[in-house]
Formats: C-alpha cells, sequence, structure tokens
C-alpha cells in the first residue's frame, strides 16, 4: 500500500472536476488519471465482492459471465479457480483506461477466456446472445439509468441464470420487513457524499432487484471508509436468479 498512490486516488474522488458531456466521457474522465491505483484503494472501501463472486462461481457450471462495470478485471481474481471453467467472460466497462488494466492482468494470469469490451450496460448482449452469470460490483451507482441496466441483465441471462450485485445504497425510510431501516443522517449523508463522484446510492437497488429475480442470498452490511475511521458506509450483496 502506498500512501502517495492513496492521496492521488483521494484527489481524484474528492478535488478532481468530473467533465464530459456523455456518461462514457465522465467515467474517462473520472478513471483516467487513477487507473493504475486503482485496485490498491479501492480493495480496502470495496467490500463485499470476494464472498459473492466466488460463491457465484462455486455454484455454475461455467458457460459465459458477463460483468458490467467491471473496471480493472479485479473482480476476477475473487471467483479463483472456478474462471477455468468459463467458456468466456467479458468485462464490460465505459472506461478504456481502465479496459486497458484488464488486458494486463489477463496476460499475466493467463486467463485466455476473458475478454475487455467498451459498452454500455444499459444495452450490451454477448456475442453468444444470452449469459448464464451477470455481475455488477459497484457499478450500478454509476450507472444514470440502472434500472435499464439490470433490466439488460434479465433480458441477456438464460432461464435459472444468476446475477450478483455488490453496490453502495441507502434504505427506504420505511422498507419492507426483514430489510434494514437506515436513520435520516445515513439517508441523508450517503447520497451528498458519494454525488460528488456522480456514484449515487439508491433506496430502490434491492427492491427493484428483488422484484426481478428470486432471491438467493441478501446480506445488507456497512463497511469501513480508507483515513475516516468513524465512517461506515452501506453496502449490500445481492445474488438472485433469473426464474
Amino acid at each position: 500500500m502506498s500512501f502517495g498512490n492513496d492521496l492521488r486516488i483521494l484527489y481524484h474522488l474528492v478535488l478532481r472536476p468530473i467533465r464530459g458531456g456523455t456518461h462514457a466521457q465522465r467515467m474517462e474522465s473520472f478513471y483516467s488519471g487513477q487507473a493504475e491505483g486503482y485496485d490498491d484503494f479501492r480493495k480496502r472501501l470495496l467490500q463485499g465482492r470476494e464472498q459473492v463472486y466466488s460463491r457465484i462461481g462455486e455454484q455454475s457450471t461455467g458457460g459465459t459471465w458477463v460483468d458490467f462495470g467491471g473496471g480493472t478485471g479485479a473482480n476476477l481474481e475473487f471467483i479463483g479457480s472456478s474462471l477455468k471453467k468459463f467458456d468466456s467472460i467479458y468485462v464490460v466497462d465505459l472506461a478504456e483506461s481502465l479496459l486497458g488494466i484488464v488486458e494486463k492482468r489477463s496476460e499475466k494470469n493467463q486467463w485466455t477466456n476473458v475478454t475487455a469490451v467498451a459498452g454500455d450496460a444499459t444495452e450490451w448482449s454477448p456475442p453468444e446472445g444470452t449469459a448464464d452469470i451477470v455481475t455488477f460490483s459497484y457499478s450500478l451507482t454509476m450507472i444514470p439509468d440502472w434500472f435499464a441496466a439490470i433490466d439488460n441483465a434479465l433480458r441477456i441471462l438464460k432461464p435459472g441464470g444468476l446475477i450478483g450485485v455488490i453496490d453502495f445504497y441507502v434504505s427506504r425510510k420505511y422498507p419492507a420487513t426483514g430489510l434494514s431501516r437506515h436513520g435520516w443522517s445515513t439517508r441523508a449523508f450517503w447520497p451528498v457524499w458519494f454525488g460528488n463522484d456522480n456514484v449515487f446510492p439508491s433506496a430502490d437497488h434491492i427492491p427493484y432487484l428483488q422484484k426481478r429475480f428470486e432471491t438467493v442470498e441478501l446480506f445488507e452490511k456497512k463497511s469501513k471508509v480508507p483515513y475516516i475511521p468513524l465512517l461506515r458506509t452501506p453496502y449490500y450483496q445481492f445474488i438472485g436468479r433469473k426464474t
């Protein structure tokens, strides 16, 4: 871990203006200066990825996996040895500077079944036409039309296919029975905090996912924020099945 790298990442997270007329341009503006140091900082902030990716990998019999908003491809390392049983794994992202890291990682790990794709999660389809698994790791909050992204995942998934989502969120003021209820300060603070980086935690992620998919697993948790020891940001882990 490099403190200098962390300072650079924090600058991009907190101070550097995000420019661009389209969502793709804004994504590239945000990530282009931090691509090389992206993974080291975020592995301490973006919790819950390993559990979801490893569990899905273990449960699957192979086929096609689409990782929407997959960034640098770091999530694939959580799949472990199960990665080899997939015919094709597509890391789809709009930030091409991050996709360059996917290619370097694939070459280093000899992942011959992994392909980096510049594409939009709301409309992209794999060449095979359908997928066995679709995942979103801290990417739904950065997709303006995240409803369309979930609907697209449902469209391309085979019947019985799995979706895995990990992301920041805030609860509804009156959540459904069995779901966590956050206080007013949590529901008010985090959307403002993350909004500076065009990250928008939503109270509707979990309800919409549960409406569109059969719930296999759902965990609501909180994680530490690097260098701000008293803060805990809410996140969830969801695994669902297309019925």
